[in-house]
């Protein structure tokens, strides 16, 4: 874990403009930078920075939050990896707290075999520009593809030497251990000697999502019985293939940008689209798709397009990842090239504008497509079409989010139709397919966590995670007078520390914790509620921070929502109280002052009002003289208090 000494001297060196405008060109308008949402499609600028909020806003997608959750969102960055990004960029030494052993090694080991592997692609980048060999079988391979040299550049492709051991002289020359340079595939034992693995073949390395290198994959130039046409690194700490899809470091942006991923086989592929101005593709390498790689692809979109050559091979490496695709919430399509085409041959055949035509006509509906070919292969016989029926119902079983119900009956009735069958009846099929999943998903839970509890996760937290899944703003979400309960988090960010009253030197925060309420146990917001929690117990201590320790929270929800109501321009302070909720407030320099006054007096009279509803349904109920004259007395104390609120501050208008 990094220290929090660590993440305060990394916060205390960000620069949001700075961060932001290194991905997003920024110009300045007024207090705020204005430049293209990074998130999404735009011709006219709607994304604002606020270096003095120390937030961004997208006011056409939404998209929101401080500098760390940009790298995150940007770069598909943990938390952990934002943070050392940032660190890295700031010249931060990162303090750990102290890690298990057993993780302190594994670390070491990562870290050495990114560095090895660094060593590699650039030895091998050398040796493809600058060796004799390289230039005359390696780049002349490259060339006859038709890559060009920015491509290769970009892709940082290489090539190794056709000698015994010429890498690993060089490594070992270096100080690399030979027991990592084995580990990560690049060197192998042969004769009892360190020799290339990858000798004589051309060199793609393979990126992770932040461009470091996880390994390589190699390809042999020579036609050859005995060796194999490519061969990739073993797995290690760092290159998991099932976690890893090709080209994801250079497709990133523009999958996010055209909300949609192209999935190729080849490496050859991707680089060849990437060449004409096709970026948002990746490759599967030639393997079926993983649930990791699916989810993956999840995390920049929902629409998920396979390009596969036309042949049955093909066509059924694409079919096998299908369901668990499904079961991730994708939207599938399939194009099928035209017979003995790939798309690195198809786009330079016929250009880039024509491949994206030829793509957008050429769509099928994955789920259809499948009963199509399936339907097929059936033909007459009555025992394959009900197995059939049965995968058919188990694949549309899998779309079972709430949003997508409207897509799960229009296949239902869709296949219905094509198969021939009571469209009832596959309603009942598929329901029951569910129903099958959630009893062995309860059971499965039942054995390995006995007593579940609810992870510990609020309802405004649950709201904001799902809020993100679906795409609707968290604020949305929000109603009733959380504005007011806001607020107050918001002055207490801003002012806390901020002089209240001169003559009894006391701050904000001093004048809202003294007032005779709790004002987390008035709140209803749990958002609201944990803010002032956290934020008492810094002021009991005598730790108080000031709002970048909140907005740049750990919680990434919490910060989110901290970002949003500092962001919220219906709920600053302003005349636009006075029309909204009935305050006046003033301006100046002490504005903070008399918004203080009002806010907190805005809730206490809520709290208020509600005492004297429930006092009053207490009288109407009460059948005992001694209760309705007890209810009467609180009624009078309720009824003073409302007005030395409202008539002796003359803050609040109360209806």
């Amino acid at each position: 874990m990094i220290s929090q000494n660590s993440i305060q001297q990394i916060l205390s060196r960000i620069d949001i403009v700075e961060i932001v405008g290194s991905f997003v060109k920024l110009k300045k308008r007024g207090a705020n930078y204005l430049g293209l949402c990074p998130f999404h499609n735009e011709k006219s600028p709607s994304f604002t920075v606020s270096p003095g909020k120390e937030i961004y806003k997208c006011f056409g997608c939404g998209a929101s939050g401080n500098t760390i959750s940009f790298i995150m969102e940007h770069e598909k960055y943990s938390y952990v990896e934002a943070l050392r990004w940032l660190a890295q960029r700031y010249q931060v030494e990162l303090e750990e707290t102290e890690v298990s052993p057993e993780l302190k090694q594994y670390q070491l080991m990562a870290d050495s075999l990114f560095i090895i592997n660094n060593y590699a692609r650039e030895y091998f980048t050398d040796t493809l520009f600058n060796k004799e060999e390289g230039q005359n079988v390696g780049l002349s391979y490259f060339e006859e593809r038709g890559f060009t040299e920015e491509t290769i550049k970009k892709f940082q492709l290489g090539y190794c030497l056709n000698t015994f051991d010429a890498f690993a002289k060089s490594a070992l020359d270096k100080g690399y251990n030979l027991e990592y340079l084995q580990k990560t595939g690049l060197v192998t034992i042969r004769n009892e000697q360190p020799a290339d693995n990858y000798r004589g073949r051309v060199i793609f390395p393979i990126h992770n999502q932040s461009g470091k290198i996880l390994g390589f994959g190699a390809r042999i130039l020579v036609k050859s019985d005995r060796a194999p046409k490519y061969i990739n690194s073993p797995e290690n700490e760092i290159y998991i293939k099932s976690r890893v899809l090709y080209g994801t470091y250079f497709a990133r942006h523009a999958i996010d940008k055209l909300d949609e991923c192209l999935l190729v086989e080849g490496y050859t592929d991707v680089i060849s689209l990437h060449q004409a101005g096709v970026e948002n593709v990746v490759a599967s390498s030639g393997t079926s798709l993983t649930q990791d790689q699916l989810r993956l692809i999840k995390k920049y979109t929902k629409n998920l397009t396979i390009l596969y050559d036309g042949d049955s091979a093909g066509v059924k490496a694409a079919l096998r990842g299908l369901d668990m695709a499904i079961e991730e919430g994708l939207n599938v399509k399939l194009v099928l090239l035209p017979d003995k085409e790939d798309p690195d041959s198809y786009v330079q055949k016929i250009g880039a504008e024509a491949f994206r035509e030829f793509i957008k006509e050429n769509k099928q509906d994955f789920v259809l497509f499948k009963l199509h070919l399936s339907m097929q292969e059936v033909g007459t016989d009555s025992n394959k079409k009900s197995q059939l029926v049965n995968e058919i119902a188990e694949t549309i079983s899998k779309i079972d989010k709430a949003e997508d119900f409207t897509r799960q009956q229009d296949y239902i009735r869709q296949c219905s139709q094509l198969l021939h069958i009571d469209e009832q009846g596959l309603i009942q099929l598929v329901n029951k397919f569910i129903r099958d999943r959630l009893v062995k998903r309860e059971q499965a839970q039942a054995r390995n966590n006995p007593a579940p509890d609810d992870d510990g996760l609020s309802e405004e937290a649950i709201a904001a995670m799902e809020a993100a899944e679906t795409g609707v703003s968290v604020d949305s979400l929000i109603s009733g007078h959380e504005k007011q309960e806001k607020e107050l988090v918001k002055i207490l960010l801003r002012f806390g520390d901020k002089p209240f009253s001169e003559e009894e030197n006391n701050t904000v925060a001093d004048y809202i914790f003294h007032l005779p309420y709790d004002f987390e146990a008035l709140a209803e917001s749990d958002v609201v509620k944990r803010i002032l929690r956290e934020y008492k117990v810094l002021y009991d201590s005598g730790n108080l921070q000031d709002k970048r320790w909140f907005l740049y929270h750990e919680d990434q929800v919490l910060s989110k929502q901290i970002a949003n109501i500092l962001e919220d321009r219906e709920a600053d302070l302003s005349a636009n109280w006075k029309d909204r909720f009935e305050i006046d407030t003033v301006y100046g320099d002490n504005a903070y002052l008399q918004d203080t006054i009002s806010t907190t007096n805005y809730l206490i009279l809520r709290k208020i009002k509600k005492l004297i509803f429930e006092n009053q349904e207490e009288a109407r109920k009460a059948t005992e003289m001694d209760q309705i004259m007890a209810c009467l007395e609180m009624q009078k104390h309720l009824n003073a208090l409302e007005k030395e609120l409202t008539n002796g501050m003359g803050t609040v208008v109360f209806k």
